[in-house]
């Protein structure tokens, strides 16, 4: 999903794009990933690497997995990106929800992927971005289903960390979509006053890597540097 922000990113940065447990070739390590165990991955990768510092930018759960990185490895993180996501727990409601999506994801994964990702783009952009929506689907069809379901039930179970962002530790930039389906905009703006944390907003949806391609592009590398 980052491939065409690696090549630009690249010409000042070393791009490390990484695989989350059971998605593209990583193997799924149980029926639950919980965000911790995601966040430990990323920093086995890193050990492999010999790097100690890195900037982090997650999309999503991506998000959730970079806030439990930064809890669990506080100095090994330079900067926090949250694109499309949240320092909070799901709510009861989502956590509904998401039991919901796994037994739906359970009886027919292509017709639940299909119209999940679909469901993330704002309203207009459904049609606008048709292509590039089908692409996605496509990308996400990929995943097994267990790798599917263990995402799901790690998210469900995933900690509030939203204290995190009130300490201060380390440069954050919240990036939301305010007509995202997944999260509220007004809501979410509230988890990080009187913190020293960024806010950028877009217009659109949950997939502001798409939907705001080019503004997201100019606005990352700023940050970067």
């Amino acid at each position: 999903m980052w491939q065409e922000y690696v090549t630009l990113f690249s010409e000042k940065h070393r791009v490390i794009t990484i695989d989350l447990l059971g998605h593209g070739e990583s193997d799924c390590l149980g029926y639950v990933h919980a965000m911790e165990d995601n966040a430990n991955a990323v920093q086995e990768v890193l050990k492999h690497l010999k790097i100690e510092k890195a900037t982090i930018l997650g999309h999503s759960m991506g998000g959730y997995v970079g806030l439990a990185f930064a809890e669990l490895f506080p100095n090994n993180i330079q900067k926090l990106v949250l694109l499309n996501s949240t320092s909070r727990e799901d709510t009861h409601e989502k956590k509904l929800n998401r039991t919901r999506a796994i037994k739906a994801v359970k009886q027919n994964a292509i017709n639940f992927v299909s119209l999940a990702i679909g469901n993330l783009f704002s309203e207009n952009n459904r049609t606008q971005l048709a292509d590039e929506i089908e692409k996605v689907k496509i990308q996400a069809l990929k995943t097994p289903l267990q790798g599917i379901v263990a995402s799901l039930e790690g998210m469900k179970i995933r900690k509030d960390r939203e204290a995190l962002l009130q300490k201060n530790l380390f440069p954050v930039l919240l990036i939301l979509g305010k007509q995202d389906p997944v999260l509220n905009y007004d809501e979410s703006i509230s988890q990080i006053e009187d913190t020293t944390a960024e806010l950028v907003s877009f217009e659109d949806g949950h997939m502001s890597h798409i939907e705001n391609k080019e503004e997201l592009k100019v606005i990352l590398l700023d940050f970067f540097q």
